[in-house]
């Protein structure tokens, strides 16, 4: 387990799914994780325990969308913990559709979410971390915006936009001993893939050398590595959790 005692993190998209176990794996490992997301889900709980020496504290509600409200949401957090070490830029959508019927604001509704969402929650964490001389910032790709998938245009450009945007802002920020990375998932067993009818998972994961779809621990496990300091000397870099489905 990576040692994170004493620092402060936050994770966009949290509520549910991926986001929801890379809080709970980062408080695992001693951070204190402020989840944020746009909404609670119903069964979702406000408070969640962590089954190591950090914490989750209540989800805090911000629409990355919103650019005013999410650097007022972030500003809150400074005010009361002090610093950030940690921002996971994890929130995103689909909005699927062949390119020659996708609408206008599929395509705009999706890069403002998934790219520009994590444009406006980084800028708001950088200068507290440039301060400070310390920082781990971390963006949540996709193996789709490596590989490209079919229906897909919209989100794999965001998604492959979040990989230059990382690997272009880990130059600016080094010398501040910020590092910025990229975690790129492939198949994740999530609410969405278990809705995909048998036929369609199978096909899928036929396509995965390791023959299984991954976990949401699996990729957590990755944020957890690139947060510590086993990782200090890794900037710029996408590490691929998709079980060698594209290499």
């Amino acid at each position: 387990m990576f040692d994170l005692t004493g620092k402060n993190a936050i994770v966009t998209g949290a509520a549910r799914g991926i986001g929801r176990s890379i809080a709970q794996a980062l408080a695992s490992c001693g951070a204190l994780v402020i989840p944020m997301d746009v909404a609670i889900p119903a069964t979702a709980e406000s408070e969640a325990p962590a089954a190591g020496p950090g914490r989750v504290a209540g989800v805090v509600l911000m629409n990355v969308t919103d650019a005013a409200a999410a650097e007022a949401a972030i500003a809150g957090v400074l005010a009361e913990h002090g610093r950030i070490d940690i921002l996971v830029n994890n929130a995103g959508i689909t909005r699927d559709q062949l390119l020659m019927r996708m609408k206008r604001e599929d395509w705009d509704r999706v890069l403002e979410v998934n790219l520009t969402g994590a444009f406006v929650c980084t800028q708001a964490v950088l200068r507290p971390m440039m301060k400070q001389r310390a920082g781990r910032i971390i963006s949540i790709s996709s193996v789709v915006g490596q590989m490209g998938n079919a229906g897909q245009s919209n989100y794999a450009a965001s998604k492959a936009g979040l990989i230059g945007f990382s690997k272009s802002l880990a130059r600016e920020v080094a010398g501040r001993n910020i590092t910025v990375n990229v975690v790129a998932p492939g198949l994740v067993d999530t609410d969405m893939t278990r809705a995909l009818p048998s036929e369609v998972q199978q096909e899928w994961q036929s396509k995965v050398p390791l023959g299984r779809f991954g976990t949401p621990a699996d990729v957590a496990a990755a944020v957890c590595f690139l947060a510590s300091d086993e990782a200090s000397y890794i900037t710029g870099q996408v590490l691929a959790v998709n079980g060698g489905m594209y290499t």
